[in-house]
């Protein structure tokens, strides 16, 4: 059953840019300084005090917006943006109003499970601006006051201002996680969300058919969500109320304003906050303490030359390359380009791609995520970890039994070569395994009956009983040998 509604989204994502120094003064951005302690006369908003650009800061944003497939123009300038919050001390704040730094780009998107269609999301806008300064609510015992932290003001932001174009929640996920992953390759902030240098605003309506034609519910401004997966859990909420209202209320819906509402991460609602602002209530105007901004042709080239391979081109790289599936080459090109090349190297020195990512999949991620470690501290290197793989491939090394020698790795600093003696393991040869072999089938003749009449799931038995004798004995090996014998002798 199709849906009465269509879910519109178009997401604002705000990142705060990895420069050691504020958007227009020399102060530092370092997270979780003690209070008030990174500021000065340009941050706080002092009368007098001039405000200089931060060249790093829009060299970071550029390069975002080239990633981003965006068009920037050559002439760019800076605009006041009129509003009043405790922690903005100036009572404005300096961002880009009609000449933003990029423009008209998009992201791709898509989905290795299938969950949602592989699309482009428009990006309408990405700009430069000031953060403002956070404001500390009840947050010491006994106390009921708000307090404000000027450290965070004037941090560079980044502004990225999609089109609404996303249809639903998993949409809106599937963006963000593409997004944020294409900011960490980039270098050019890093995205930790519990430190607020990655936030999300949401604008959601529905589209619906009526008697009158097409229309719309009012748009709605969703704020505090502090997680893709609350970004989620919002939308699909927000989406449901917006639906209820409209089926109690709809005809009245020309006279229900446009809304900011938060998301109440505890009871799992949005609770609405205050009606939402249009452009023309901030009132904005050029900035008369800054000069425009102008990008030559060959800076921009210089930025596009320096991106080198992002996500999405490893992702097609990995696949084409190593004959691996997309939810492969998605799960490791979603550990960061270490993990990238790691694989890479791996994959070259096994000469097995699917195995190569087999392994890493299955045990070094693992090893790394009990150890909440990147792969940069992975105590084995890929020339390492082919050394034996290359073991499991020549057939001299049965998986379960490398298994041990992996641990035995891991645990001791040994390579391969070491660690198989340490654990004595030593090559049973085709003669030995001919007589263990025959002597199991003597043993277990009903077994050896339904092998030779075409059913031989019996042989797992036999291969349980002859690693009970010899714990060397390789399996695939062992059932292969059976299976000759059999059709030989039978």
């Amino acid at each position: 059953m199709s849906s009465p509604y269509t879910i519109v989204i178009g997401l604002e994502v705000h990142v705060q840019l990895l420069a050691e120094s504020k958007m227009f003064c020399g102060c530092a951005t370092k997270f979780g300084s003690p209070a008030n302690t990174q500021t000065c006369p340009v941050c706080i908003g002092l009368p007098g005090s001039l405000p200089v650009m931060n060249r790093k800061a829009f060299e970071l944003s550029v390069k975002t917006a080239v990633a981003l497939n965006c068009e920037i123009p050559r002439f760019t300038k800076w605009d006041r943006k009129q509003y009043y919050y405790p922690d903005l001390p100036k009572g404005y704040q300096i961002s880009q109003y009609d000449l933003p730094l990029s423009r008209n780009g998009y992201l791709a998107i898509g989905d290795p499970k299938g969950i949602i269609e592989p699309k482009k999301i428009g990006i309408i806008r990405a700009h430069l601006e000031e953060d403002a300064g956070k404001s500390m609510h009840d947050e010491v015992a006994g106390k009921a006051d708000s307090r404000i932290d000027l450290n965070r003001a004037g941090t560079p932001l980044l502004e990225i201002v999609s089109e609404p174009d996303l249809r639903s929640p998993a949409e809106a996920k599937a963006y963000l996680t593409e997004l944020k992953l294409l900011l960490n390759y980039l270098g050019v902030s890093d995205c930790n969300m519990q430190e607020g240098s990655l936030r999300v605003d949401a604008n959601i309506n529905l589209h619906l058919d009526a008697p009158e034609g097409k229309i719309a519910t009012p748009i709605v401004e969703v704020k505090n969500m502090n997680s893709f997966r609350a970004v989620e859990r919002a939308l699909t909420y927000e989406a449901e109320r917006q639906w209820e209202v409209w089926q109690k209320t709809g005809k009245r819906l020309g006279e229900v304003p446009k809304t900011t509402r938060g998301w109440d991460e505890s009871a799992q609602v949005t609770r609405e906050q205050r009606s939402k602002e249009e452009s023309s209530d901030y009132r904005y105007f050029p900035d008369p303490d800054l000069v425009p901004v102008i990008a030559t042709e060959e800076e921009i080239a210089a930025v596009r030359a320096s991106l080198g391979e992002l996500p999405a081109q490893i992702r097609t790289r990995l696949e084409t390359t190593y004959g691996i599936t997309s939810y492969d080459s998605d799960v490791i090109v979603n550990q960061g380009r270490a993990a990238v090349d790691f694989y890479t190297e791996l994959a070259e020195r096994v000469g097995d791609g699917k195995t190569a990512s087999n392994w890493l999949q299955q045990d070094v991620l693992r090893y790394m995520n009990e150890r909440q470690i990147g792969i940069e501290r992975f105590p084995i290197s890929a020339k390492g970890l082919a050394e034996l793989l290359a073991e499991v491939k020549a057939g001299r090394l049965e998986t379960g039994r490398a298994r041990e020698v992996f641990q035995v790795m891991l645990d001791a600093g040994k390579t391969a070569a070491e660690a198989i003696e340490s654990l004595g393991i030593v090559q049973v040869d085709d003669s030995a395994l001919i007589a263990l072999c025959r002597e199991l089938l003597a043993a277990n003749p009903k077994i050896a009956a339904e092998a030779k009449a075409g059913q031989p799931k019996g042989i797992g038995q036999l291969i349980g009983q002859a690693k009970k004798k010899n714990p060397n004995v390789n399996p695939a090996r062992f059932k292969e040998i059976c299976l000759e014998l059999i059709a030989r002798e039978g």
